[in-house]
């Protein structure tokens, strides 16, 4: 029914004069008023006790009509009975220099509010701004700021465009306002040319700003009755379903109307059915309409016979059609039409079924192309090499998955899947059909050098079986950029641990030892023991993940690069992470495991300072954190830059850890240390503190305890034999 409504206005306003003079039709309840003035008051609204329902009542005064009488200032020009709406005449507000503090208000009543999309707050003057608070449900309001600093800079286009006027829109759904201007401006400066304001809220199209205006005689003498208001009424403030409930009060008692919903307010309107004209709030308003009397809007090529609520329409005798309201009567015979009209149906089958050929056609020539753009992927992406390599079983480890499996395995990439995004792509967690849970990397871009890299550098990441490196477990060749599959880490990563919601208040040192030692292992093999070498080339925190029992594994080999012969990789674009890189790398745009040491030495400060690697000091100042450290190093201030939770334990052992830190942000890559030396000065360290307090039982050794059991699992109700830790290992 909402859909219909806006033709059903318009068809029952086109017909309602002639209904009303062909008929007996009256607008009003019988026996009351129908007319004051030239204008006409239809039922709801009535002048006298018994002529108007609740809330409706008006007066007739010197042929005018008002709501309520007259005290009320509120003079209707117009009501609209099928649109809910009733134009009236309102107050201007007015500011003077000689005399502020103008206001003018407006209180519509029950089922009556102010229409927000006729109507627009409107304030005229320079140097002046106008507000109107108003009241729906709550209490709301609208400002409008109107600036000139001379006469020329008026706009004269008619517009209001904030120079000289302007207007705003208001608040929906408004029962009373009130006009009030801002004290802080007014009209002392420009009262050679403008000595007034004034503000209304007026029907948006109506008003047309002219500069003449702002005199003070103007415009009191062109506007002195008010201006023209749309308010928007309803017969009741409820909805249909719940309106047609309460007889008592339901406004649509008449046998041929029907509840609407309001267009432009909340509530309810009344409407006549299809087919009938007239007053839908009047109990015999609604009355049939003789559609034989409006061809144009009930067209008949043929016999037009009117029925109660429509109309018939037939072909004279010898004569035919299909649909005489549409199609004109014609002699053809009935033979001849129905040939026809089987040719046209076999004509349409035809072209029905060539249509369907053709789009089965597009859709097997579409199929055919993807399997050619998947074969494409594949070969481009090294996908032959990878094959024949894990034919000959050089390849053990790695696995090919198709693009349909890991889509599969992800719902299809789905949001609520997404584990993290960095720098590289996005990672998924993924089910394989075996219920084994993986991490899928989506990448953005693929970084190869020639077209066979990618295949050999799985290869060699296959190979790589290490305990603190992630497992790769397979890739995905048929796309564009390849997908890869890797082992799921479930508790997170080192950046969560140390910076994120779930951090830790006690993180015990032998703790951020280990960890440290186990990446620093990780790096190690990546270096020495892979085959050729491989340099990380993004070493930080987010990129170090937490297994079972918080073990460190590294990950995100986006950026790796396997170093060739001569141990330097020259780049032709820097990647990488601010705060985490090698100064030498991003200067010489030359990639070495020295790289690698540098953000190591990075990752080791956060866990020894808790900071980011790009923080925020308490001033507010964004600060390096590599840099900081090595200016706390030169002015003896290590104690004020370590987290405090460290600072108890021996200072000794603090100094060796920091030097080793300071060895690896060393400027220049040849006086940094092998990632090797770091592992082993790391497992050193470890194994020397915990001997001595073996040795040496303190408040230290408590404090160790009860870190302990604050951050690792593993630890609860262990606790007391962490001095049987086998000290050779360094765990």
């Amino acid at each position: 029914m909402v859909v219909a409504l806006p033709w059903l206005i318009f068809a029952s306003t086109l017909l309602l004069a002639s209904i009303k003079s062909s008929t007996a039709s009256r607008m009003a309840k019988p026996g009351c008023r129908e007319t004051c003035g030239n204008l006409t008051i239809p039922y709801p609204f009535g002048i006298s006790e018994g002529c108007f329902r609740e809330g409706f009542d008006v007066s007739c005064e010197n042929n005018t009509v008002y709501r309520h009488n007259s005290s009320s200032r509120l003079a209707i020009y117009n009501i609209n009975l099928l649109g809910g709406q009733a134009r009236v005449n309102t107050l201007i507000a007015s500011n003077c220099f000689n005399n502020p503090g103008g206001w003018a208000s407006l209180d519509t009543g029950e089922f009556f509010t102010v229409s927000t999309k006729a109507n627009k707050l409107t304030v005229v003057g320079c140097n002046t701004l106008a507000f109107l608070v108003g009241f729906n449900e709550y209490n709301v309001g609208a400002g409008c700021f109107s600036m000139c600093a001379d006469k020329q800079s008026v706009d004269d286009s008619g517009q209001c465009s904030g120079m000289g006027c302007c207007q705003t829109s208001i608040a929906s759904n408004l029962v009373s306002s009130n006009i009030t201007f801002d004290d802080r401006f007014n009209n002392s400066e420009v009262r050679g040319f403008n000595p007034c304001s004034y503000a209304f809220v007026a029907e948006q199209d109506w008003f047309r700003f002219e500069a003449s205006y702002l005199e003070d005689k103007n415009f009191t003498e062109k506007f002195k009755d008010g201006v023209p208001t749309t308010l928007d009424w309803v017969a009741g403030n409820e909805y249909c379903d719940q309106a047609v409930k309460n007889v008592s009060t339901y406004a649509c008692i008449g046998k041929n109307s029907q509840c609407i919903r309001s267009p432009n307010a909340t509530g309810y309107l009344c409407t006549c059915k299809d087919g009938f004209a007239g007053n839908p709030y009047l109990e015999e308003g609604c009355e049939d309409i003789n559609e034989c009397s409006f061809p144009d809007q009930y067209p008949c090529n043929g016999i037009c016979s009117n029925m109660i609520g429509d109309y018939s329409c037939s072909c004279k005798s010898g004569t035919q059609s299909i649909d005489p309201r549409r199609e004109t009567c014609d002699p053809i015979a009935a033979s001849e039409r129905a040939r026809l009209t089987k040719m046209f149906t076999g004509i349409s089958a035809c072209a029905i079924l060539l249509l369907i050929c053709i789009f089965a056609l597009l859709i097997e020539c579409q199929k055919r192309k993807l399997v050619k753009e998947k074969k494409t992927f594949f070969q481009q992406n090294g996908g032959l090499i990878l094959y024949e390599q894990i034919r000959s079983k050089q390849v053990d480890t790695v696995r090919i998955f198709t693009r349909a499996e890991l889509e599969n395995a992800t719902n299809n990439f789905d949001s609520s899947r997404e584990l993290g995004r960095g720098g590289h792509g996005t990672v998924y967690k993924g089910i394989l059909e075996d219920n084994r849970v993986v991490a899928i990397k989506r990448s953005k871009v693929m970084n190869m050098a020639q077209k066979d890299e990618f295949a050999q550098e799985m290869i060699i990441l296959s190979q790589i079986n290490h305990r603190n490196v992630v497992k790769l477990l397979g890739c995905c060749l048929e796309v564009e950029v390849p997908m890869l599959v890797y082992e799921c880490i479930p508790n997170g990563t080192l950046f969560d641990l140390m910076h994120g919601k779930n951090r830790r208040l006690s993180l015990s040192l032998d703790t951020r030892l280990r960890i440290a030692q186990e990446c620093a292992e990780a790096l190690a093999y990546l270096h020495s023991s892979a085959s050729p070498p491989i340099v990380h080339g993004d070493v930080k925190s987010p990129n170090i993940l937490l297994g079972e029992n918080y073990t460190a594994k590294v990950t995100d080999f986006g950026a790796s690069r396997m170093l060739p012969t001569d141990e330097i990789q020259f780049m032709t674009m820097v990647q990488g992470t601010i705060g985490y890189l090698d100064p030498e790398y991003l200067q010489e745009r030359q990639l070495t495991e020295k790289s690698d040491v540098y953000s190591f030495g990075v990752v080791l400060l956060e866990l020894i300072t808790m900071k980011f690697a790009i923080y925020s000091d308490s001033a507010g100042e964004r600060k390096n954190l590599a840099s900081s450290f090595l200016v706390a190093m030169k002015e003896n201030g290590l104690q004020f830059i370590l987290d405090k939770n460290i600072l108890d334990f021996e200072a000794d052992l603090l100094q060796e850890v920091a030097q080793l830190a300071k060895s690896c942000l060393s400027m220049t890559g040849e006086e940094r240390p092998l990632m090797t030396e770091v592992a082993e000065r790391l497992k050193s360290i470890r194994v020397t503190w915990r001997e001595q307090l073996i040795q040496n039982p303190s408040t230290e050794t408590e404090k160790l305890l009860q870190n302990s059991s604050h951050y690792d699992p593993s630890s609860t109700g262990q606790h007391r034999s962490l001095m049987a830790l086998d000290l050779e290992s360094g765990r």
